[in-house]
């Protein structure tokens, strides 16, 4: 039986390509600015969703020398979304932690091998293994705020933020928390993941200013620009949050998760997995497809992945839904894509507008994407729209929000 514990989210935080906080990075999105520049310094020739702004601005000398790029992330994102969400006190025995990552501390990874190599192994620093460990960015949110009602770390590809809001939905509606911090980071532009997306074709090849390369649902799209940063949102139970008289930002109505079960990299053909996990969030939500005015799309910008959501999308909600795709301007941030792009899915909500999609335009949408994708801002007509956030592995996550 379906437990009908309303959600809703009372915390907002983030650092992105397009700004240091939430504010800066939806002013951006929203004035149809790009947070993508070359990023030669790294491997020359390289594009890339690089944070507008360094993390370490924020963090104590201490934070900086013992956590990892991921986990500055996220404590940034989380400080900045607890600080939102106005606590004055908790129960730290009703209070978890839900922030998944990709890949983890793979940055220090690097470095400590390089260390080892060049040096030996009494040069090798002995915080290594928990700057490395991908559920340290977790573990690092829990310790900072004293969660103790458990902290979780999904690790699934694309989809790991948004299944760890997920996650963390479904922690308070099993009556295991009253509030959870969820969401997810990522700081994986290093040499080898460039050279591994490279050999397997999946990188954008720019066609002119590094601004333009990530191009979803574009005729000429190429593959997806690799992006980095963190996203936290608070989320609580809509009666913990009223007896505190917090402010909500939105309502998480429904959560729905499936696999495809079909390949390592590529969707279904029939894209099971991703209409299933629409349609699971919208039963959860007790909506139905006409209830929904906008898609946040995963879109990274691949020929074939954009092709088969675009399908999906059809198949769910018809052709005339409309459609975003913010990696155009952020990038992909592989474990924080799905936890910023649920959280600009949040504001969309909340202001009831519809962000632009970058690098597109009339004449290069690709007519083959049978969706009414906004190229310029829109208001949104309806207060519910969906986030989609798609995994390599065939792990898909799909997220409902309405306005409170």
């Amino acid at each position: 039986m379906q437990n009908h514990t309303e959600v809703v989210v009372t915390g907002l935080g983030a650092i992105t390509p397009l700004g240091a906080n939430v504010s800066k990075t939806w002013e951006a999105l929203l004035a149809g600015r790009s947070g993508i520049r070359a990023a030669d310094a790294i491997v020359p020739g390289l594009v890339a969703g690089l944070v507008a702004a360094d993390p370490a601005e924020k963090l104590t000398p201490v934070q900086v020398k013992r956590l990892d790029r991921s986990q500055q992330f996220a404590a940034v994102a989380a400080a900045e979304a607890w600080a939102d969400a106005g606590f004055e006190s908790v129960d730290p025995e009703r209070l978890a932690v839900a922030i998944g990552t990709g890949i983890g501390g793979v940055e220090s990874l690097l470095r400590e091998h390089d260390v080892l190599a060049e040096s030996g192994v009494r040069r090798v620093s002995p915080r290594t293994v928990p700057m490395l460990m991908p559920n340290a960015a977790a573990a690092v949110v829990s310790i900072e705020y004293g969660a103790q009602a458990g902290v979780y770390t999904p690790v699934s590809a694309c989809s790991s933020g948004a299944e760890a809001i997920a996650l963390g939905a479904r922690l308070i509606r099993a009556g295991e928390a009253d509030i959870v911090i969820a969401g997810g980071t990522e700081a994986a532009i290093t040499p080898i993941t460039i050279a591994g997306f490279t050999q397997a074709r999946a990188l954008a090849k720019p066609l002119g200013d590094a601004a333009e390369a990530s191009r979803p649902f574009a005729t000429d799209r190429n593959g997806f620009v690799i992006g980095e940063g963190a996203a936290v949102v608070i989320l609580e139970s809509a009666a913990h949050a009223a007896a505190r008289s917090a402010r909500v930002h939105a309502v998480l109505a429904g959560a729905g998760i499936a696999s495809d079960a079909h390949h390592m990299t590529a969707p279904a053909p029939d894209g099971r997995g991703q209409i299933q996990a629409m349609r699971r969030s919208l039963a959860q939500a007790v909506l139905e497809p006409g209830g929904i005015a906008h898609v946040n799309a995963h879109a990274t910008g691949t020929p074939v992945g954009d092709a088969a959501e675009a399908r999906a999308i059809a198949e769910v909600f018809g052709p005339g839904i409309t459609v975003t795709a913010p990696k155009g301007a952020l990038g992909h941030l592989f474990g924080g894509a799905g936890a910023i792009e649920a959280l600009l899915t949040v504001l969309a909500v909340r202001d009831g507008v519809i962000p632009p999609t970058h690098n597109l335009t009339p004449q290069n949408l690709d007519p083959d994407i049978d969706l009414d994708v906004a190229i310029e801002r829109r208001d949104l007509p309806q207060p519910a729209a969906l986030s989609n956030s798609f995994g390599f592995g065939g792990q898909n996550v799909s997220l409902v929000f309405r306005r409170a």
